[in-house]
């Protein structure tokens, strides 16, 4: 292993970690410091908190349900370090997004197994949905992919002209 594999493999590891940390430690704030349904506007029309408990999936969907996708989480995880294993999840973009999808889909999986639903408390926006720092995580990982996905199409586009 190169020390540029070492230290990818760290940041990794310590984004994910990060993550998990963040995650649980503002949803403790939240449950221990709002009651359910309580709004603390934070950036007027911009940013709220609001302490709602999800028992579904995104967008409240499949209510108490919830505790299926701690499953759908661990297969996911195991899948992630499958391919990393493999080689097949390497370069800076899929490492930070492989850290942040990990760290977000860990950290709601702790809330399903302890709590059978998600806390959930930012509110971006007049109409936005609700969503906690894992969320967050999930679509920065996500969005992560997307660019790796579209970084080579976009070079040999950008050298045709």
């Amino acid at each position: 292993m190169t020390n540029a594999e070492g230290v990818a493999i760290t940041f990794f590891y310590l984004l994910s970690i990060l993550v998990v940390l963040a995650d649980q430690a503002a949803k403790w704030g939240v449950r221990s410091n709002m009651e359910l349904g309580e709004t603390i506007p934070v950036w007027s029309g911009h940013l709220q908190f609001t302490y709602y408990e999800n028992s579904g999936a995104a967008f409240s969907s499949f209510q108490g349900y919830g505790q299926y996708f701690a499953i759908v989480a661990v297969a996911f995880v195991a899948a992630v370090f499958y391919y990393r294993r493999k080689g097949e999840l390497r370069g800076p973009l899929l490492e930070a997004a492989s850290g942040f999808l990990v760290g977000g889909a860990v950290g709601n999986a702790i809330d399903r197994v302890i709590y059978h639903q998600v806390t959930d408390f930012l509110v971006f926006g007049s109409r936005g949905g609700i969503l906690n720092l894992a969320d967050l995580a999930i679509n920065a990982g996500g969005l992560l992919v997307v660019v790796y996905l579209l970084k080579e199409p976009l070079k040999r586009l950008a050298f045709k002209r």
